[in-house]
């Protein structure tokens, strides 16, 4: 008997290395590896291609899908209250956190805002101390060109590097290991109002890159950067000629309104086009099989659209891009001379959904303009536009057309003040990313309910100062509640249910195979709720506002983890971080008046939450 247990100590020692060593030695997934989750019983029928789960987070989205769905399903709606600490870790800067950790490994990789430092941390041992930091130094006056605060959206991991952007226009790729510096590229120019606050995606070897600073008069472009040299393979820009957006013989939007020569140019004020704005601070989604990337170009400048009379194109819209080249191949735009700075940054789900009849490969889209859209991935063409939530300022998107009906009542005017106009400027939802859960066949929205008060104002272009043209003032939406939590069937084409929150909802959402969907509050709440019911299983009050995106993991030890950056900020929480004087409704480009506040709900921070089972 002795032997025996001797034998069986060996052997679970042996295990407990094997396993050891497999954490320690996952790669992340390849987009070859993507397979379709089957729907479950129960489910809309709307399912997703998905990588085969490998325990890691080596991009924000998670995969090339942006379903930041996970297959680990250890925590479940059953156990998730016993979530307890597992450890934490302080960035040291107390700005807006938005970045998704990334895991790979025993490594788990953390960028900070401005001063955008990396760190590495050691997930095989005990508090995952301190493996390497790298400090980018970026120059302290880029501070002062960003536009609603000095975020940074996370860092990618490809083929043993690290990679990160700056607030002052850098691309950095770092050795993984080391965090040794492979390359450094520089892409914006601070003095014109460029700053680089999005996350890096990588597709085929190819670092995808957009510039921020649509309130500075720049113009919007996006870069891809050889991954292993850092050198510039192709760079699109949104505005100009068709040669500078790189729109030749393979572009075929599916609509009038994005047909013609040129009309990066015409469809502007003469120059105008040069200070159009129109830039990338979102998300990118690949589809390997297209051989596509989709992504969105935010608002064109100024925010008064009386002084660009057009439709400003390529603003607001969606790019498809041949992956290789660059070349587009379509494009849809979403708001055509948008007047309430609505962008077109979000995230681009890729599912399969049942859509009269036969299963539609489409991009889910989630718009600031308040739609939840549903485009068909080669062409373009609008399946469906629903309101998500409350709109007012248009009447629903013209499926022939592709055009937005925009309500001329709430359309901003000189010298009057419009009222009431719903979504306000920020959008029925910002930049923080839904989730997709292929076990439920739901999209989960954080989103806000906001409405604003909006003048126009003359505005003149100097270089590297803001370029808006307008006063805002922001307010509740009804109901009085400022936050929503939506899940929401693109099969039927509604929502399943709702959570009302205080405040609006600024970060990202996390689903998971367990059947339990994460997000956080501006209050600092992290939460889980039921995937199928949105009821409330747990809680966890955070040292600071959350505006971070949720990610999850399997530990060295072979257990799930739960992530999550807290660290209030962002474009209403910058009314704490800069410490604005709630009196002023103007303030933060309006939000304050809607948030006045948030200084007594929350302070400022910047802290990593790591939660476990415990084991």
């Amino acid at each position: 008997m002795a032997r025996f247990r001797a034998s069986l100590s060996v052997l679970a020692a042996s295990l407990a290395a094997t396993l050891a060593v497999t954490a320690c030695d996952r790669k992340p997934p390849a987009p070859a590896a993507a397979r379709q989750v089957p729907a479950l019983k129960g489910s809309t029928g709307a399912t997703a291609l998905i990588p085969a789960e490998d325990g890691q987070w080596a991009m924000p989205a998670k995969d090339y899908a942006s379903t930041r769905f996970s297959g680990l399903s250890e925590i479940t709606a059953a156990n998730v209250a016993n979530l307890k600490v597992a450890f934490t870790f302080s960035t040291g800067v107390n700005k807006g956190h938005e970045a998704a950790p990334i895991v790979v490994g025993d490594t788990m990789y953390v960028v900070t805002p401005y001063p955008n430092d990396l760190y590495a941390l050691d997930l095989a041992r005990d508090g995952a101390p301190v493996k390497w930091k790298y400090s980018p130094r970026p120059a302290p006056a880029s501070q002062g060109v960003a536009c609603c605060d000095v975020v940074n959206r996370g860092a990618v991991y490809w083929d043993g590097k690290v990679i990160i952007n700056t607030l002052d226009g850098y691309t950095i790729a770092l050795d993984a290991q080391t965090g040794q510096e492979a390359w450094k590229t520089k892409l914006g120019d601070i003095n014109r109002g460029e700053t680089i606050t999005m996350a890096p995606l990588v597709v085929k070897g190819k670092v995808l890159v957009g510039n921020s600073g649509g309130e500075f008069g720049v113009r919007g472009w996006l870069a891809a950067l050889d991954a292993s040299t850092g050198k510039v393979a192709w760079k699109a820009f949104h505005t100009g000629p068709d040669k500078d957006v790189l729109i030749g013989s393979e572009f075929r939007p599916h609509y009038a309104m994005d047909r013609g020569k040129d009309l990066g140019v015409t469809s502007w004020p003469p120059e105008a086009w040069k200070l159009g704005g129109g830039t990338t601070w979102g998300w990118i989604s690949y589809d390997p099989e297209l051989n596509l990337i989709f992504y969105g170009t935010a608002n064109p400048g100024p925010w008064n659209a009386e002084q660009r009379p057009g439709d400003n194109k390529w603003t607001s819209g969606l790019f498809a891009r041949d992956a290789d080249t660059g070349q587009a191949r379509w494009f849809y735009q979403f708001s055509p001379h948008d007047v309430h700075d609505y962008d077109g940054i979000n995230e681009n789900l890729l599912l399969e959904v049942p859509v009269g009849g036969r299963v539609r490969k489409v991009i889910a889209r989630p718009e600031r303009n308040g739609y939840l859209y549903l485009l068909d991935r080669a062409t373009g063409e609008v399946l469906s536009a629903d309101p998500f939530s409350y709109v007012n300022s248009s009447f629903g998107v013209d499926l022939k057309t592709g055009k937005l009906k925009v309500n001329p009542e709430k359309v901003p005017r000189m010298g009057q003040v419009v009222r009431d106009i719903c979504p306000t400027a920020s959008g029925a939802k910002d930049w923080n990313p839904s989730a997709f859960s292929p076990r439920t066949g739901l999209i989960y929205i954080p989103h806000v309910n906001v409405c604003m008060d909006w003048q126009n104002l003359q505005a003149n272009y100097i270089a590297g100062t803001p370029y808006v043209g307008a006063e805002v003032r922001m307010k509740p939406g009804p109901g009085g509640h400022r936050g929503v939590f939506t899940a929401w069937d693109p099969v039927r084409r509604a929502a399943v249910w709702t959570i009302k929150e205080d405040l609006p909802l600024w970060s990202g959402a996390l689903a998971t195979a367990g059947d339990v969907v994460f997000y956080g509050t501006m209050d600092g709440w992290f939460k889980a709720v039921d995937a199928r019911s949105g009821q409330a299983l747990w809680q966890f009050k955070a040292a600071s506002g959350i505006i971070g995106q949720p990610v999850t993991y399997r530990g060295p030890d072979g257990h799930q983890y739960v992530a999550i950056l807290a660290g209030v900020g962002g474009w209403p929480g910058v009314v704490v971080t800069n410490n604005l004087d709630p009196r002023d409704p103007t303030a933060a480009l309006g939000y304050m008046g809607a948030v006045a506040d948030l200084k007594q709900k929350t302070t400022a921070g910047g802290v990593l939450y790591v939660f476990s089972l415990p084991h």
